[in-house]
């Protein structure tokens, strides 16, 4: 009975799971993949258009249906591997992205293909809260800011990447498969994932499991479809009356959420976002960050895909290869972070807002100079200046937000700042994406572009702002 007794405290605190190298490069794989995937498509748009006879509308769900249920979904998803084990659904995540997307790789049909959009977007959100989970309870001190640092400059790439291999993948058209490679290239890569993952992933949870709150889950679920769905799908659709309905109805339901939460932690249960996470100063204020940075990268990088091959009449490919310097300088100057972090605080994150609006401006520059021939040179020292700016700022703003989160709730904390990136990011389309295709026909593309990108500079001075309220240090 006492070797019985003893044996189990012992165990818990000399050997707590810990994530090596090739664990963290595995959790990171599967980072990747959701990111990648909800830009990957935007190249490919005009191809499924003329393959499945798709009008605007329907390939707007093909983005958005996606984008929904991986944002409705993604706190859940961070509540049930806090529950049931963060490795086991990391793992059935993985295997489900990996087969929708090969359900979308062979969608015989434009609604076959949002179906499958949607069944992959639930599927990522199962995986990726399980990541930063994964890491926040699996590492500790130098290890843990390396590993933040390496999950923000994965994040940051992937987003660039993803448009970058979506125009190369259609180009290349392998084996005829065309716009369909964007989707199945994904498959080896979850079998690849999935075979490092059952060796090199340890198994972390939450130590008091907290069962799932059912009308928590409902009322997210509905606030988020208010807001997004007609924001997403409004211009496409002509802005019907559903569409300023819903976003009538959007305030309502996030009150009756934060009322619905609020009451369960009152009464002792164990609301989804609880509202203790929000007193949390690190986390608050990093939240209020990732908003307009989010928006901005997103909306930027429609924007210029819009730009550069309707405007400048490239390719795919070229269009994509024009932002190969931003991907480039955001992850050589992210790997430089924790250094940075660690002499000087999240001043490094006011420094980055300076260095991107710089980079804006001489993109802005280089478009009112040089359009119609805007290309890879013309735009590289604006986007290369750019990615070393968001590279200071975007994994910094991660490491802020989860620095205080007990490991107990890694996967609800996790859960509720990537729904806020998401969130962002779909918001950024829909905003700066409308500004701009709105704008084209009184002012012309090339004006068109000038104007989003300086209202973009504006959101840019906002985050640099806000970062001076961030806390100097990161515990």
């Amino acid at each position: 009975m006492t070797e019985t007794s003893t044996s189990r405290p012992v165990r818990s605190a000399v050997a707590p799971p810990e994530l090596g190298g090739l664990g963290l490069f595995t959790v990171l794989l599967g980072a990747a993949l959701p990111l990648i995937d909800f830009f990957i498509v935007n190249v490919a748009l005009p191809t499924i258009g003329q393959d499945l006879s798709a009008d605007e509308s329907v390939l707007e769900l093909v983005v958005a249906g996606y984008g929904l249920a991986y944002a409705v979904l993604l706190v859940l998803g961070g509540r049930l591997g806090d529950l049931f084990g963060r490795r086991r659904l990391f793992l059935g995540g993985m295997a489900a992205f990996g087969l929708t997307s090969l359900a979308c790789g062979l969608a015989p049909t434009a609604w076959t293909l949002v179906a499958a959009r949607v069944a992959q977007g639930a599927a990522s959100a199962a995986m990726l809260p399980q990541v930063l989970a994964t890491i926040q309870s699996a590492t500790a001190g130098p290890r843990r800011a390396r590993a933040m640092g390496l999950y923000g400059a994965t994040a940051g790439l992937s987003m660039v990447a993803g448009q970058i291999l979506g125009g190369v993948l259609v180009a290349a058209d392998i084996a005829g498969t065309g716009w369909r490679s964007v989707f199945l290239v994904n498959v080896p890569v979850v079998i690849a994932g999935l075979v490092l993952a059952a060796r090199a992933v340890p198994e972390t949870r939450s130590q008091r499991p907290e069962p799932v709150d059912g009308p928590g889950t409902v009322l997210l679920a509905v606030s988020l479809l208010a807001l997004l769905a007609p924001l997403t799908e409004g211009r496409a659709a002509g802005w019907p009356l559903w569409t300023w309905l819903s976003l009538a109805a959007f305030p309502f339901a996030a009150a009756a959420f934060y009322a619905v939460e609020r009451r369960a932690d009152r009464r002792g249960r164990t609301p989804l976002v609880p509202p203790s996470l929000f007193a949390l100063v690190s986390l608050r204020r990093g939240l209020v960050m990732i908003v307009p940075f989010s928006i901005g990268f997103s909306g930027f990088m429609f924007v210029i895909a819009v730009a550069l091959q309707r405007g400048a009449g490239l390719g795919p490919v070229p269009a994509g290869l024009a932002l190969a310097p931003m991907a480039v300088a955001f992850f050589l100057v992210s790997l430089a972070g924790p250094r940075l972090v660690a002499r000087y605080g999240t001043r490094v994150v006011t420094a980055g807002a300076a260095v991107q609006g710089v980079g804006l401006a001489l993109m802005a520059l280089a478009a009112r100079r040089s359009w119609p021939d805007l290309g890879l040179v013309e735009l590289l020292p604006g986007a290369a200046v750019a990615g070393a700016g968001q590279a200071l700022q975007l994994p910094v703003i991660f490491r802020v937000i989860l620095s205080e989160v007990p490991p107990a709730r890694a996967g609800v904390g996790s859960g509720v700042m990537i729904t806020a990136q998401q969130a962002a990011l779909a918001l950024g389309v829909a905003t700066l994406g409308t500004l701009f295709l709105s704008l084209i026909q009184g002012l012309g593309m090339r004006d068109a572009l000038v104007t989003t990108l300086l209202v973009q500079l504006a959101g840019v001075v906002l985050t640099g702002l806000l970062s001076l309220r961030l806390p100097r240090t990161i515990g």
